[in-house]
């Protein structure tokens, strides 16, 4: 099993000091790259005055982790591709995958905030579903074919790439029927550069919830980053991703293949402490976010939200925490690992005022005492 950290960096109250935010990140980063922690991967948000969210770009926070460590492969969960200009965000991950010498793990999501939506790119708008999935999957179409192809062009519903009747004469760069409408001097293609170290690409990434999203990303080999469901409703969610995945692949595709499920996670010597220590904080991450995606997310198959339902520990701590003791978290891991043959676990450790001090001893208690149950064995993993 590989174990990776999924870095929501969080700090109600600490944007005015964001240079220690940004130096406990990377203290926490080259922790995990001398410990055997396969992959960090952090996020994308925008505005957040609030202190929940405070990566704006994960490409750009992923160079100087990438400059500080050797092995921890580096990863976005995610790119919020509909915010961006496809060229840019293709040609950006190209350069992190230079500079990190194949390191990276490209992550994307189509965007859930609309603050964000409106003053970045109005055609992202999440309240228009069709439109925003009309978006992405264009953006990543074209992408795809910007790192596969020495020279590429595209002509979609939204992009046009490169656009008609762009003249091309420079005695540095010949004429060639490889970029060229030679009787026009057009320019018909146009050329990536730099082209990412892996080849033809990074693998892709995507948040997913949603069937479709789960059907779609199976189907076009997008490896699928799953969050805050229980276990029962997971496992429906893993099983459509292995049916649609077959399907296009043309094989069997095993449980747990291509995924990787993001959990919270506190460790401590009693259970009590751990609730002690991080409840106030994990809530606070959910009071937030479901606020938009509400509590039907943390429910089991065919079971409703009651009316008046309280978001608390008590609640939330036994559908999808790992918060306990080394011998509880390692109980819960394998339930996992047994029920979803998971084979990728993202540790969320980062909750919003929880002190970086607190952080760091959950994670090496994590590290000591509950890793070595997962990592010394002979089972295969696909990241």
């Amino acid at each position: 099993m590989k174990f990776g950290i999924f870095a929501n960096l969080a700090g109600p109250g600490r944007i005015e000091d964001y240079a220690t935010v940004l130096d406990e990140a990377r203290e926490q980063a080259v922790y995990c790259d001398e410990n055997g922690y396969d992959s960090i991967w952090y996020t994308e948000h925008h505005f957040g005055h609030e202190g929940n969210e405070l990566i704006t770009n994960p490409i750009l926070m992923g160079a100087d982790i990438a400059a500080r460590t050797k092995n921890i492969r580096i990863g976005q969960a995610a790119n919020v591709a509909t915010f961006w200009h496809p060229l840019r965000l293709a040609e950006d991950i190209a350069m992190l995958d230079q500079l990190s010498k194949g390191r990276v793990e490209v992550g994307l999501a189509r965007g859930l905030y609309g603050r964000e939506a409106a003053n970045l790119n109005t055609l992202s708008d999440p309240t228009n579903q069709a439109q925003n999935r009309a978006l992405f999957e264009e953006t990543v179409e074209i992408m795809k074919k910007a790192w596969s192809n020495r020279f590429f062009s595209h002509e979609g519903d939204i992009y046009q790439f490169p656009p008609k009747g762009l003249k091309w004469n420079h005695p540095m760069s010949p004429p060639s029927e490889e970029y060229m409408d030679m009787e026009k001097g057009e320019i018909s293609k146009i050329s990536l550069v730099p082209q990412p170290y892996q080849k033809p690409f990074p693998q892709l990434w995507q948040t997913i919830d949603s069937p479709r999203s789960i059907e779609l990303a199976a189907e076009n080999n997008i490896k699928g980053i799953f969050w805050m469901p229980t276990v029962k409703e997971l496992k429906g969610r893993f099983e459509l991703y292995r049916e649609k995945a077959s399907a296009a692949r043309g094989y069997d595709v095993p449980l747990g293949e291509g995924i990787a499920l993001v959990r919270d996670v506190y460790v401590a010597e009693t259970m009590e402490q751990a609730r002690e220590d991080a409840a106030e904080a994990v809530l606070n991450t959910y009071r937030w976010i479901c606020h938009w995606r509400g509590l039907g997310n943390l429910m089991d198959p065919g079971e409703a939200v009651k009316e008046g339902q309280e978001l608390n520990y008590d609640f939330l701590h036994p559908r999808n925490l790992l918060f306990g003791t080394p011998e509880y978290v390692t109980e819960k891991i394998k339930e996992l690992q047994e029920e979803l043959n998971l084979q990728n676990l993202l540790l969320w450790v980062n909750h919003s005022h929880l002190p970086h001090e607190k952080v760091m001893k959950s994670l090496k208690l994590f590290t000591d005492q509950v890793m070595p149950n997962f990592t010394n064995t002979n089972q295969e993993v696909y990241l």
